[in-house]
């Protein structure tokens, strides 16, 4: 694990240990933002499933966190970039990202799935649409948010 700071308020943990995690808040910071089909458990096993995990803290409290999805070396994948709605606008999303994508260097491919409306703050930070990208609908909301009108 490693300890960083994003600024002098907010603690950041890249890599923690992942049983020092408070699950249910996180689930809470999701439904937050509005993706409100997850499980703390689940939410948990995916974390432990994942290559990179960070997690920032204000006053020990989980503020925002994301994670990367990998196999170690060809593909890695972006995933759960959250911040509490009380702290955007403040360089969070912007340095999760950062953070993450820099321990990605030597990967072959490195990508996300942006929320619907995030498109402008990915390509603001130099992030291209990819065109031979492609997603199995698992059922109409994702049909209609993250696919082109055929």
């Amino acid at each position: 694990m490693t300890t960083t700071m994003v600024n002098p308020t907010y603690p950041t943990q890249i890599n923690p240990d992942l049983a020092s995690i408070d699950w249910a808040h996180v689930l809470h910071l999701f439904q937050k933002i509005n993706w409100k089909h997850r499980v703390a458990t689940e939410i948990e096993s995916a974390f432990k499933l994942s290559t990179h995990t960070l997690f920032i803290y204000h006053e020990e409290v989980i503020i925002a966190f994301g994670r990367v999805v990998g196999d170690g070396r060809y593909y890695a994948m972006l995933a759960d970039v959250v911040v509490d709605p009380d702290y955007q606008g403040q360089g969070l999303g912007k340095y999760i990202v950062t953070t993450l994508n820099n321990q990605l260097d030597n990967y072959h491919f490195v990508n996300l799935s942006a929320a619907p409306g995030a498109d402008d703050f990915y390509k603001g930070m130099g992030w291209k649409k990819q065109t031979t990208a492609f997603i199995w609908p698992q059922g109409p909301k994702q049909l209609r948010q993250h696919c082109e009108k055929d």
